[in-house]
């Protein structure tokens, strides 16, 4: 009788420690629905359950577009994700609000890890007070995707050959875009990343002209979009908009990767994509501006919410999604910020889509460019920006007072 007691507890108690392990499922919130992205984030994932046993990961896609808020509501409704991806200019906001775990402890005990590897510029906004909020898995510059296409058929040169001979600036990029208009009727010459420059990507659309003009969104707690730096760059931009009709307008989609934009402004990683796109394509620094080069870089880091019931595990999971292994599978969508990664020969080969001597562009923007701006109230001050954006993009708007009317608006918050 004892010794079938002694077995049905130890069955009750096996099912039991079965039924936990089972339940520990990792939830990992990411904007990507790239099937590309999501088949090596699954590759990936893969390798961290097969050496934890019972252990699933769940990848979410939440648009790219709502991300940010969308995650804030689920912190904010106790179902916070196990890990999740964040841009640079939110985490000010989550580590202030000490939503997010210290991962240093887990990550520099690793096996192999090797932390120091990783370059302190792109550590420098996970880092604070000796605690580590996140690990970058993507320092990745914004470039010039271009249809080649299209410019053959217009009789211009692509953005690579005049960025070879030193010609590839605002005032070029202005001139090209009009004629790449004009030779491809029904057809736009540039468009804003993923055509959200109007609306959520509206920083992504005026920070490199801004930029290659010498001016800044937002620096030292001051708005610069009022400086004549920026005023000159937008007016740029607005007048190629209205004027020369060149940049698809606001409530028109350009959509580059089905062919209707010549050029547009992206990341690396969009170059998943590419392969449905049906032209030739390239990708190409910048233009330059009368402040010379500024190329800018956007961040996206692994982080691990303080309130995961999971944490030292998705802790764990992060450790392995950035070995040096792992990172240097991922540097075929998202440039790294490992040293030993970026420096490496094989770095400018990682990408089967974009040829050797245009990934040169990549890893000399990463090394020359500057993140964009964060703030630990950018949630309030992008809130604050939009009406007096939108005031901007109008036929007849005074670009001078509408940037005052943007300053005016989130320099309280700044």
């Amino acid at each position: 009788m004892k010794t079938a007691l002694k077995l049905a507890v130890s069955a009750f108690t096996l099912f039991a420690l079965s039924a936990h392990v089972v339940a520990q499922e990792l939830r990992v919130t990411v904007w990507t629905g790239s099937e590309a992205h999501l088949k090596m984030l699954g590759g990936i994932a893969k390798g961290f359950t097969d050496t934890h046993p019972g252990v699933t990961v769940k990848f979410e896609t939440v648009p790219v577009a709502d991300y940010t808020q969308k995650l804030t509501f689920q912190v904010a409704g106790g179902n916070a994700p196990d890990v999740a991806w964040m841009m640079e200019d939110a985490a000010p906001a989550f580590e202030n609000a000490g939503l997010l775990m210290d991962l240093g402890p887990t990550l520099k005990a690793a096996k192999g890890y090797d932390f120091d590897d990783f370059s302190q510029p792109a550590m420098a906004l996970w880092q604070k007070d000796g605690k580590v909020f996140g690990i970058p898995f993507s320092t990745s510059p914004f470039l010039i995707y271009y249809n080649k296409d299209m410019f053959d058929k217009a009789g211009l040169e692509d953005p690579n050959q005049l960025a070879a001979k030193g010609e590839w600036n605002m005032q070029e990029f202005q001139d090209v875009a009009k004629k790449l208009t004009e030779a491809n009727p029904g057809k736009w010459g540039f468009e804003f990343k993923d055509g959200e420059g109007y609306a959520s990507r509206m920083t992504h659309a005026l920070l490199p002209p801004v930029r290659a003009y010498g001016g800044d969104l937002w620096a030292n707690g001051q708005c610069g979009l009022d400086k004549p730096e920026a005023v000159a760059a937008v007016r740029q931009l607005h007048d190629m908009v209205f004027k020369d009709k060149s940049i698809a307008p606001p409530g028109e989609q350009g959509d580059y990767f089905s062919g209707n934009s010549a050029m547009t402004v992206n990341q690396i990683s969009r170059a998943s994509k590419m392969p449905e796109a049906g032209f030739k394509w390239g990708v190409a620094p910048l233009p330059s501006g009368p402040a010379g080069e500024a190329p800018v870089i956007g961040q996206a880091a692994l982080t691990v919410f303080e309130s995961s019931k999971n944490k030292e595990l998705a802790a764990q999971l992060v450790a392995e999604m950035t070995s040096k292994e792992n990172v240097a599978v991922m540097a075929q969508f998202f440039p790294p910020a490992r040293k030993s990664v970026l420096e490496s020969g094989a770095f400018v080969n990682s990408n089967k889509l974009i040829p050797p001597e245009q990934m040169k562009n990549v890893a000399a923007a990463i090394a020359n460019g500057r993140v964009h701006p964060s703030h630990e109230k950018v949630p309030q001050i992008f809130a604050a920006m939009a009406p007096r954006v939108d005031a901007l993009w109008k036929p007849d708007a005074n670009v001078e007072e509408a940037l005052k009317g943007v300053c005016a608006a989130i320099q309280p918050l700044l």
